[in-house]
Protein backbone atom coordinates (compact mmCIF):
# COMPACT_ATOMS: atom_id res chain seq x y z
CA UNK A 1 0.00 0.00 0.00
CA UNK A 2 1.19 3.52 -0.93
CA UNK A 3 -0.41 7.18 -0.06
CA UNK A 4 -0.68 9.74 -2.53
CA UNK A 5 -0.46 12.63 0.01
CA UNK A 6 2.53 10.77 2.40
CA UNK A 7 3.15 14.35 4.28
CA UNK A 8 -0.70 14.30 5.98
CA UNK A 9 0.27 11.22 7.72
CA UNK A 10 2.57 13.69 10.24
CA UNK A 11 -0.61 14.52 11.62
CA UNK A 12 -0.81 11.53 13.30
CA UNK A 13 2.21 13.44 16.08
CA UNK A 14 -0.91 14.88 17.22
CA UNK A 15 -1.87 11.79 19.09
CA UNK A 16 0.70 12.32 21.73
CA UNK A 17 -0.50 16.20 23.17
CA UNK A 18 -3.61 14.13 22.93
CA UNK A 19 -3.39 11.23 24.69
CA UNK A 20 -1.32 13.18 27.41
CA UNK A 21 -3.80 15.60 27.83
CA UNK A 22 -6.96 12.48 27.86
CA UNK A 23 -5.08 10.94 30.62
CA UNK A 24 -4.54 14.19 32.92
CA UNK A 25 -7.97 15.08 32.75
CA UNK A 26 -8.74 11.86 33.75
CA UNK A 27 -6.44 11.96 36.64
CA UNK A 28 -7.96 15.82 37.94
CA UNK A 29 -11.28 14.64 37.67
CA UNK A 30 -11.26 11.78 39.61
CA UNK A 31 -13.58 11.88 42.72
CA UNK A 32 -11.81 11.11 46.27
CA UNK A 33 -12.67 9.96 49.43
CA UNK A 34 -11.37 9.45 52.44
CA UNK A 35 -11.98 6.08 54.54
CA UNK A 36 -9.69 4.70 56.86
CA UNK A 37 -9.57 1.48 54.86
CA UNK A 38 -9.42 -0.08 51.19
CA UNK A 39 -9.78 -3.62 52.58
CA UNK A 40 -12.53 -5.17 50.75
CA UNK A 41 -13.47 -3.13 48.30
CA UNK A 42 -11.42 -4.96 45.41
CA UNK A 43 -14.41 -7.95 46.29
CA UNK A 44 -16.48 -5.54 44.76
CA UNK A 45 -16.84 -6.10 40.82
CA UNK A 46 -16.51 -2.71 38.66
CA UNK A 47 -19.51 -2.09 36.33
CA UNK A 48 -19.68 -2.02 33.10
CA UNK A 49 -19.70 2.00 32.84
CA UNK A 50 -16.36 2.09 34.11
CA UNK A 51 -14.83 -0.47 32.41
CA UNK A 52 -15.71 1.35 29.22
CA UNK A 53 -15.45 4.67 30.59
CA UNK A 54 -12.48 5.27 28.09
CA UNK A 55 -13.98 3.56 24.73
CA UNK A 56 -15.50 7.03 23.74
CA UNK A 57 -11.90 8.63 24.01
CA UNK A 58 -10.70 5.55 21.59
CA UNK A 59 -13.42 5.89 19.20
CA UNK A 60 -12.24 9.72 18.69
CA UNK A 61 -8.58 8.57 18.28
CA UNK A 62 -9.53 6.00 15.44
CA UNK A 63 -11.70 8.39 14.06
CA UNK A 64 -9.05 11.43 13.68
CA UNK A 65 -6.43 8.66 12.98
CA UNK A 66 -8.92 6.91 9.30
CA UNK A 67 -9.37 10.36 8.80
CA UNK A 68 -6.00 11.41 8.55
CA UNK A 69 -5.52 8.21 6.94
CA UNK A 70 -8.31 8.96 4.41
CA UNK A 71 -7.06 12.43 3.55
CA UNK A 72 -3.65 11.02 2.41
CA UNK A 73 -5.23 8.76 0.13
CA UNK A 74 -4.34 5.48 0.38
CA UNK A 75 -4.00 3.37 -2.77
CA UNK A 76 -3.01 -0.54 -3.18
CA UNK A 77 -0.51 -1.01 -6.02
CA UNK A 78 -0.52 -3.83 -8.49
CA UNK A 79 2.67 -3.85 -10.25
CA UNK A 80 4.54 -6.10 -12.31
CA UNK A 81 7.96 -6.42 -13.47
CA UNK A 82 9.56 -8.12 -16.49
CA UNK A 83 13.53 -8.08 -16.63
CA UNK A 84 15.15 -9.82 -19.17
CA UNK A 85 19.17 -9.68 -19.27
CA UNK A 86 20.87 -10.65 -22.26
CA UNK A 87 24.85 -11.44 -21.81
CA UNK A 88 27.56 -11.36 -23.70
CA UNK A 89 30.00 -14.16 -24.19
CA UNK A 90 34.04 -12.52 -23.46
CA UNK A 91 37.07 -14.38 -23.73
CA UNK A 92 40.24 -13.00 -22.01
CA UNK A 93 43.65 -13.82 -23.86
CA UNK A 94 46.29 -13.11 -21.52
CA UNK A 95 50.29 -13.06 -22.13
CA UNK A 96 52.10 -14.81 -19.63
CA UNK A 97 55.91 -14.58 -21.19
CA UNK A 98 58.97 -12.78 -19.01
CA UNK A 99 58.75 -9.88 -20.21
CA UNK A 100 55.29 -9.37 -18.49
CA UNK A 101 57.38 -9.09 -15.38
CA UNK A 102 58.36 -5.31 -16.79
CA UNK A 103 58.24 -3.14 -13.86
CA UNK A 104 56.44 0.21 -15.49
CA UNK A 105 53.35 -0.92 -14.11
CA UNK A 106 52.86 -1.50 -10.63
CA UNK A 107 53.88 -3.82 -9.27
CA UNK A 108 54.42 -5.30 -12.52
CA UNK A 109 52.58 -5.88 -15.60
CA UNK A 110 51.35 -9.48 -15.02
CA UNK A 111 50.09 -8.49 -11.70
CA UNK A 112 48.23 -5.44 -13.00
CA UNK A 113 46.74 -7.19 -15.65
CA UNK A 114 45.34 -9.71 -13.43
CA UNK A 115 43.71 -6.86 -10.70
CA UNK A 116 41.90 -4.83 -14.00
CA UNK A 117 40.48 -7.67 -15.34
CA UNK A 118 39.34 -9.24 -11.95
CA UNK A 119 37.76 -5.84 -11.69
CA UNK A 120 36.15 -6.09 -15.33
CA UNK A 121 34.58 -9.43 -14.94
CA UNK A 122 32.98 -7.98 -11.37
CA UNK A 123 31.67 -5.64 -13.12
CA UNK A 124 29.77 -7.77 -15.79
CA UNK A 125 27.73 -10.23 -13.61
CA UNK A 126 25.25 -11.94 -16.56
CA UNK A 127 28.25 -12.57 -19.20
CA UNK A 128 29.69 -15.97 -19.92
CA UNK A 129 33.68 -15.04 -19.27
CA UNK A 130 36.76 -17.53 -19.76
CA UNK A 131 40.03 -16.57 -20.01
CA UNK A 132 43.07 -18.41 -22.21
CA UNK A 133 46.87 -17.83 -21.50
CA UNK A 134 50.05 -17.95 -23.86
CA UNK A 135 53.47 -17.68 -23.84
CA UNK A 136 55.60 -19.97 -26.24
CA UNK A 137 52.42 -22.30 -26.11
CA UNK A 138 49.11 -21.33 -25.17
CA UNK A 139 46.17 -23.66 -23.36
CA UNK A 140 42.83 -22.20 -21.67
CA UNK A 141 42.67 -21.78 -17.84
CA UNK A 142 39.16 -21.63 -17.50
CA UNK A 143 36.24 -22.14 -20.42
CA UNK A 144 33.66 -19.50 -20.67
CA UNK A 145 31.45 -19.82 -17.10
CA UNK A 146 28.85 -17.63 -15.47
CA UNK A 147 30.66 -18.72 -11.98
CA UNK A 148 32.93 -15.92 -11.85
CA UNK A 149 34.36 -16.54 -8.63
CA UNK A 150 35.86 -19.63 -9.67
CA UNK A 151 37.03 -17.85 -12.79
CA UNK A 152 38.71 -15.05 -10.55
CA UNK A 153 40.16 -17.71 -8.42
CA UNK A 154 41.60 -19.45 -10.97
CA UNK A 155 43.02 -16.11 -12.82
CA UNK A 156 44.24 -14.83 -9.45
CA UNK A 157 46.83 -17.90 -9.26
CA UNK A 158 47.84 -17.28 -12.84
CA UNK A 159 51.63 -16.64 -12.28
CA UNK A 160 54.65 -16.29 -14.73
CA UNK A 161 56.36 -19.97 -15.65
CA UNK A 162 53.39 -21.77 -16.34
CA UNK A 163 54.37 -22.07 -19.75
CA UNK A 164 57.68 -22.15 -21.75
CA UNK A 165 58.97 -18.59 -22.11
CA UNK A 166 58.20 -16.66 -25.42
CA UNK A 167 54.74 -14.81 -27.37
CA UNK A 168 52.53 -16.70 -29.84
CA UNK A 169 50.10 -14.42 -30.19
CA UNK A 170 48.50 -16.09 -32.62
CA UNK A 171 48.31 -19.06 -30.93
CA UNK A 172 46.76 -17.69 -28.08
CA UNK A 173 44.23 -15.50 -30.07
CA UNK A 174 43.23 -18.48 -32.50
CA UNK A 175 42.58 -21.02 -28.77
CA UNK A 176 40.18 -18.16 -27.75
CA UNK A 177 38.39 -17.99 -30.62
CA UNK A 178 38.01 -21.94 -30.46
CA UNK A 179 36.70 -21.03 -27.16
CA UNK A 180 34.32 -18.44 -27.76
CA UNK A 181 32.84 -19.54 -31.27
CA UNK A 182 30.57 -22.36 -30.03
CA UNK A 183 29.21 -19.74 -27.43
CA UNK A 184 24.82 -19.28 -28.01
CA UNK A 185 25.44 -15.47 -27.12
CA UNK A 186 24.74 -12.89 -29.99
CA UNK A 187 27.48 -10.90 -29.13
CA UNK A 188 31.36 -12.56 -29.04
CA UNK A 189 34.44 -10.77 -27.68
CA UNK A 190 37.95 -11.36 -26.80
CA UNK A 191 40.01 -9.11 -25.42
CA UNK A 192 43.69 -9.89 -26.23
CA UNK A 193 46.22 -8.53 -23.90
CA UNK A 194 51.00 -8.77 -24.44
CA UNK A 195 53.58 -6.64 -24.47
CA UNK A 196 55.40 -8.79 -27.07
CA UNK A 197 55.73 -9.29 -31.09
CA UNK A 198 54.80 -12.31 -31.64
CA UNK A 199 58.14 -15.06 -31.66
CA UNK A 200 56.57 -18.21 -31.77
CA UNK A 201 53.47 -20.90 -32.41
CA UNK A 202 52.18 -22.15 -35.53
CA UNK A 203 49.44 -19.70 -36.27
CA UNK A 204 50.02 -16.27 -37.54
CA UNK A 205 48.35 -13.42 -35.88
CA UNK A 206 46.28 -12.43 -39.14
CA UNK A 207 45.79 -16.13 -39.82
CA UNK A 208 43.68 -16.13 -36.18
CA UNK A 209 42.15 -12.84 -36.60
CA UNK A 210 40.85 -13.91 -39.68
CA UNK A 211 39.31 -16.64 -37.73
CA UNK A 212 37.77 -14.22 -35.41
CA UNK A 213 36.23 -12.35 -38.39
CA UNK A 214 35.05 -15.16 -39.82
CA UNK A 215 32.64 -16.38 -36.68
CA UNK A 216 32.04 -12.81 -36.41
CA UNK A 217 33.99 -12.42 -33.01
CA UNK A 218 35.01 -9.06 -32.05
CA UNK A 219 39.01 -8.37 -30.74
CA UNK A 220 39.44 -5.95 -28.56
CA UNK A 221 43.84 -6.11 -28.36
CA UNK A 222 45.62 -3.99 -25.70
CA UNK A 223 49.26 -3.82 -25.85
CA UNK A 224 51.28 -3.28 -22.02
CA UNK A 225 53.62 -1.29 -21.03
CA UNK A 226 56.09 1.56 -22.56
CA UNK A 227 58.81 1.63 -24.87
CA UNK A 228 62.11 2.16 -23.70
CA UNK A 229 64.13 0.52 -20.95
CA UNK A 230 62.34 -1.26 -18.14
CA UNK A 231 63.08 -2.85 -15.39
CA UNK A 232 61.89 -6.53 -14.70
CA UNK A 233 62.46 -9.25 -11.72
CA UNK A 234 63.02 -12.82 -12.64
CA UNK A 235 63.62 -16.05 -10.65
CA UNK A 236 66.99 -17.35 -10.86
CA UNK A 237 68.95 -20.09 -9.48
CA UNK A 238 70.13 -17.75 -7.15
CA UNK A 239 67.23 -16.09 -6.19
CA UNK A 240 64.83 -13.02 -7.88
CA UNK A 241 67.52 -10.88 -9.80
CA UNK A 242 66.71 -7.31 -11.38
CA UNK A 243 67.31 -6.87 -14.66
CA UNK A 244 66.88 -4.28 -17.92
CA UNK A 245 64.85 -4.55 -20.89
CA UNK A 246 64.46 -2.45 -24.13
CA UNK A 247 60.47 -2.56 -24.13
CA UNK A 248 58.83 -2.93 -26.77
CA UNK A 249 56.31 -4.45 -28.92
CA UNK A 250 54.45 -5.39 -32.59
CA UNK A 251 51.86 -2.39 -31.95
CA UNK A 252 50.96 -2.50 -36.10
CA UNK A 253 50.11 -6.24 -35.64
CA UNK A 254 47.77 -5.58 -32.90
CA UNK A 255 45.94 -2.74 -34.84
CA UNK A 256 45.36 -5.23 -37.46
CA UNK A 257 43.97 -7.93 -35.76
CA UNK A 258 41.59 -4.92 -33.97
CA UNK A 259 40.57 -3.41 -37.55
CA UNK A 260 39.99 -6.83 -39.22
CA UNK A 261 37.23 -7.86 -36.21
CA UNK A 262 35.77 -4.84 -35.80
CA UNK A 263 37.24 -3.60 -32.57
CA UNK A 264 39.42 -1.66 -31.40
CA UNK A 265 43.75 -1.05 -30.07
CA UNK A 266 44.49 0.39 -26.94
CA UNK A 267 47.89 1.23 -25.51
CA UNK A 268 48.17 0.68 -21.77
CA UNK A 269 51.62 2.36 -20.05
CA UNK A 270 50.65 2.94 -16.44
CA UNK A 271 47.63 1.33 -14.04
CA UNK A 272 45.25 3.97 -14.54
CA UNK A 273 45.35 3.88 -18.41
CA UNK A 274 45.32 -0.09 -18.09
CA UNK A 275 41.56 0.36 -15.90
CA UNK A 276 40.43 3.21 -18.10
CA UNK A 277 41.00 0.88 -21.46
CA UNK A 278 38.70 -2.05 -19.27
CA UNK A 279 36.26 0.85 -18.54
CA UNK A 280 36.04 1.81 -22.08
CA UNK A 281 35.44 -1.71 -23.57
CA UNK A 282 32.68 -2.70 -20.64
CA UNK A 283 31.02 0.71 -21.71
CA UNK A 284 31.46 -0.35 -25.72
CA UNK A 285 30.18 -4.21 -25.03
CA UNK A 286 26.60 -3.22 -22.85
CA UNK A 287 24.76 -5.98 -21.54
CA UNK A 288 21.56 -5.92 -23.40
CA UNK A 289 18.52 -5.12 -20.96
CA UNK A 290 14.33 -5.58 -21.53
CA UNK A 291 12.31 -4.32 -18.65
CA UNK A 292 8.86 -3.92 -18.76
CA UNK A 293 7.04 -2.40 -15.80
CA UNK A 294 3.25 -2.22 -15.19
CA UNK A 295 1.18 -0.47 -12.24
CA UNK A 296 -2.27 0.39 -11.29
CA UNK A 297 -3.06 1.87 -8.36
CA UNK A 298 -6.70 1.44 -6.69
CA UNK A 299 -8.35 3.75 -4.27
CA UNK A 300 -9.22 2.68 -0.43
CA UNK A 301 -9.54 6.14 1.26
CA UNK A 302 -13.24 5.24 1.25
CA UNK A 303 -12.54 2.38 3.80
CA UNK A 304 -11.08 5.12 6.02
CA UNK A 305 -13.41 7.14 6.06
CA UNK A 306 -16.13 4.77 6.65
CA UNK A 307 -13.88 3.28 9.59
CA UNK A 308 -14.01 7.56 10.77
CA UNK A 309 -18.01 7.71 10.35
CA UNK A 310 -18.96 4.45 12.62
CA UNK A 311 -16.35 5.50 15.13
CA UNK A 312 -18.07 8.78 15.57
CA UNK A 313 -21.42 7.25 15.54
CA UNK A 314 -20.53 5.05 18.32
CA UNK A 315 -18.58 7.51 20.68
CA UNK A 316 -22.04 9.67 20.66
CA UNK A 317 -23.94 6.70 21.51
CA UNK A 318 -21.16 5.63 24.20
CA UNK A 319 -21.22 9.48 25.33
CA UNK A 320 -24.37 10.77 24.68
CA UNK A 321 -26.90 8.00 25.82
CA UNK A 322 -24.89 4.45 27.35
CA UNK A 323 -22.38 6.77 29.75
CA UNK A 324 -24.29 10.14 30.07
CA UNK A 325 -24.05 11.27 33.01
CA UNK A 326 -27.12 13.21 35.31
CA UNK A 327 -26.38 16.64 36.19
Amino acid sequence: MSFHNPGYLFLLLLFVPLVFWYFWKMRKSDASMQISSLRGLDKFPKSTKIKIMSMPFVFRCLAIAAIIFAIARPQLSNTWNSHNAEGIDIMIAMDISSTMLGEDLKPNRLEAAKTVAIDFINSRPNDNIGFVLFARESFTQCPMTTDHAVLINLLSSVNYGMIEDGTAIGLGLANAVSRIKEGKAKSKVIILLTDGSNNAGDIAPATAAELAKTFDIRVYTIGVGSFGIVNLRLPTPAGMRTFQMDSEFDEQTLKNIATATGGMYFHATNNAKLKSIYKAIDELEKTKFRVQNFSKHTEIFHIFAAIALISIVLEFILRKIILKRMP
